[in-house]
């Protein structure tokens, strides 16, 4: 029996042909950060900069998260991100169905490699994708849990690309997120 690790994850999904998201990438992107980390972000799928670069959250959805994080005081070398599906979909298109599926086996390992107190859900798909939910607005600023793991929930970085009235919600959910670490002892 093998040792399952990040390490070994990231070279299986920068190798991975098991749906057809890899026919147009350019890179693979699997999740990165702090493998002890207490808090994991999960969003929805790689974007253009991730799909020329091979890592999460580095375009402007990225550059919004990592504002918005040091605004509040979490510190993004002590967190790990990471998405639903690991590889960019045509046009910045939902992943459909098959390539969540397909990716789910990489993020069950990732989430039970890290194992963190607190599971940050990144947007819509990452929230049905993950807790079967619908509308990420109606939820967001919310904690949940479910099968023994704390969760919670809140706008992706990219809305704000679209609707720059969401930053300050994002603003206010990290806040949330924050002073809920601070009051669970929770490192960030």
């Amino acid at each position: 029996m093998y040792k399952d690790s990040i390490d070994r994850i990231k070279v299986e999904v920068i190798n991975c042909k098991l749906c057809n998201l890899c026919v147009n990438r350019r890179n693979a992107v699997p999740g990165e950060g702090n493998s002890n980390a207490s808090i994991m972000f999960i969003g929805e799928a790689p974007g253009r900069n991730e799909d020329e670069r091979g890592k999460p959250f580095v375009g402007s959805a990225g550059k919004i998260l990592d504002e918005t994080l040091e605004k509040v005081g979490i510190v993004r070398s002590r967190i790990f991100v990471t998405n639903i599906v690991k590889c960019r979909p045509p046009g910045n298109r939902v992943p459909t169905e098959l390539e969540r599926h397909v990716c789910k086996n990489y993020l069950e390992r990732e989430i039970s490699i890290i194992s963190p107190k607190i599971i940050c859900i990144l947007g819509r798909t990452a929230f049905e994708s993950l807790l079967g939910g619908g509308s990420i607005l109606g939820s967001r600023g919310k904690f949940i849990e479910k099968d023994n793991r704390l969760y919670f929930l809140t706008i992706h970085p990219a809305a704000i690309i679209y609707n720059n009235k969401l930053r300050s919600a994002l603003e206010k959910d990290m806040l949330t997120l924050f002073m809920e670490c601070k009051r669970l002892d929770i490192p960030i």
